[in-house]
């Protein structure tokens, strides 16, 4: 019989690894559409952000889940690095705002809106200056993000002692 820590460790890397790969199928899949990338970003898989409300196994999800996107869709370095930064940052700052429902998607637009054009400017060379850029990556944060965060959030609640098992 394992120990209840050994069990414990084990859902939570089956948890990890289930979020990262359906933030990495959501991505790839919207990716096929062209709305993945570029100043407008509409990534559906980041309504699942908002998964650190519910347990911390998404954290390491959704960035490796971010970073093995990033690597299968053609970004540059700097995008590998600094937007799996943002998710990364986004996850704990939901994980941190757990208590505060309606905030939980919050990090992740923030940290995208801020970090995300900064990468399309320097990097990809868009043109339309930061300004643009922060609005176009904002509002497919807010669309993606805490739209439908909020909807995958709302909908997950009613289930959450079936799904996150510990």
């Amino acid at each position: 019989m394992r120990s209840s820590a050994t069990r414990k460790r084990i859902v939570y890397v089956c948890q990890s690894g289930l979020i990262a790969a359906l933030y990495t199928v959501l991505t790839v899949f919207v990716g096929a559409f062209g709305l993945a990338s570029g100043a407008v970003q509409f990534r559906v898989s980041e309504a699942l952000c908002v998964l650190p409300f519910f347990t911390p196994a998404a954290i390491p999800g959704l960035t490796i889940g971010c970073l093995i996107s990033n690597l299968l869709t053609g970004c540059l370095w700097q995008d590998i690095l600094f937007g799996t930064l943002a998710t990364l940052i986004g996850a704990l700052g939901a994980r941190m705002l757990r208590k505060v429902f309606w905030l939980v998607p919050l990090p992740t637009v923030v940290a995208n809106t801020v970090i995300v054009p900064f990468v399309l400017a320097y990097a990809y060379h868009m043109e339309g200056g930061l300004p643009f850029l922060m609005l176009t990556v904002g509002a497919g944060e807010i669309l993606s993000a805490y739209v439908l965060g909020i909807v995958l959030l709302l909908a997950l609640k009613k289930y959450e002692r079936f799904l996150w098992v510990e």
